[in-house]
């Protein structure tokens, strides 16, 4: 399969190529061996390593007049990452992570004295924005718990709450009853720098939270006494 590499013309500085001297193509079969007999990682794994070890010794024979592996430098380094300027940030990521780990290898057994990975910076990665339920999977959710039951009605209240109003999950379990003000249909949250904020709660939500409020919180409580709006079965 094509991965972008081998296209690439294979002489001069800067040239990327995945024809890798037979000697290092040893050292690297010979290396993923010994990982996987350490850690026993998975064949995907493996096979990552093999593909961004191979491409960088491919890489470092060619602009590097035969320089294998073992041999390569921080500065060698630095130009074959910079050399791979195509990579996404999360790309680059984890090739230097393959890198990182090959030459942490290398270190721990003796075979090179200094890492040359460890004065490289890692790409710092933004956050990946969470995904989203669909229509369907949010019914489904809401659906889940048995409202025929006691515990099964607060869990109802409990997720149209978070799904109307979108608290956090931890202003939702420490809401008092003195929060709730059913007849204006809002709850006073106390969220964080202890700041209090109204928030409306919804028609439906509200109908879910009075007939909690009305059947399964008195059910669940007994003779006992609480000023937490959602309560355990042992109160």
């Amino acid at each position: 399969m094509d991965d972008g590499i081998g296209s690439m013309p294979e002489q001069g500085v800067g040239a990327l190529t995945t024809i890798v001297p037979p000697a290092e193509e040893a050292a690297i079969e010979f290396y993923l061996d010994e990982v996987w007999m350490e850690k026993g990682l998975s064949t995907n794994t493996l096979a990552a390593y093999r593909a961004d070890l191979r491409a960088c010794a491919g890489w470092l024979a060619v602009s590097r007049r035969e320089m294998t592996l073992l041999q390569a430098g921080t500065g060698d380094l630095q130009a074959y990452l910079a050399a791979r300027h195509e990579l996404s940030p999360r790309s680059l990521a984890r090739l230097q992570s393959a890198l990182r780990h090959y030459y942490r290898h290398q270190l721990r057994h003796g075979r090179i004295a200094i890492d040359p990975t460890g004065a490289i910076e890692t790409p710092k990665l933004g956050r990946r924005l969470p995904g989203s339920l669909s229509e369907a999977e949010v019914e489904a959710l809401l659906a889940a718990p048995d409202a025929g039951t006691s515990l099964g009605m607060r869990d109802r209240a409990m997720l149209e709450l978070l799904y109307a109003t979108g608290l956090r999950v931890s202003e939702l379990v420490t809401l008092g009853r003195d929060q709730v003000n059913p007849r204006a249909g809002v709850l006073r949250v106390t969220g964080k720098g202890s700041k209090d904020r109204l928030v409306p709660i919804g028609e439906t939500a509200l109908d879910w939270l009075e007939r909690y409020l009305a059947e399964a919180r008195p059910a669940l409580l007994g003779v006992r006494l609480t000023e937490a709006l959602f309560v355990t079965s042992r109160g």
